[in-house]
């Protein structure tokens, strides 16, 4: 069964709109929002704090477990459409070998 990764950035909305359309898609049964697993290190005493570069885009990781690998490429192909049309940018990372 493949496993799908979908790192988003974009604010909550976005993410959401993202999570709404992967519920959508026909055998998918498991879309979960991750924990963001890395600190950030934000140090308050830092010379680069409040500045503007610091105050991006959230990210978001979604875990999608697909019946098939011919489900796992719709969801790619679902995700970079709606991400393009709504100006977010989306990583992909897998659990299987692709050819």
């Amino acid at each position: 069964m493949p496993q799908l990764r979908i790192r988003i950035t974009g604010d909550d909305d976005q993410a959401r709109a993202i999570g709404n359309l992967l519920n959508s898609i026909d055998g998918i049964e498991h879309v979960e929002e991750i924990s963001d697993l890395m600190p950030h290190m934000d140090d308050a005493d830092s010379s680069s704090a409040g500045l503007s570069d610091l105050n991006g885009d959230d990210t978001h990781t979604l875990e999608i477990e697909a019946p098939n690998q011919s489900t796992a490429n719709k969801v790619r192909q679902a995700v970079e459409a709606l991400a393009f049309d709504l100006g977010v940018l989306v990583e992909f990372e897998s659990d299987e070998d692709e050819d």
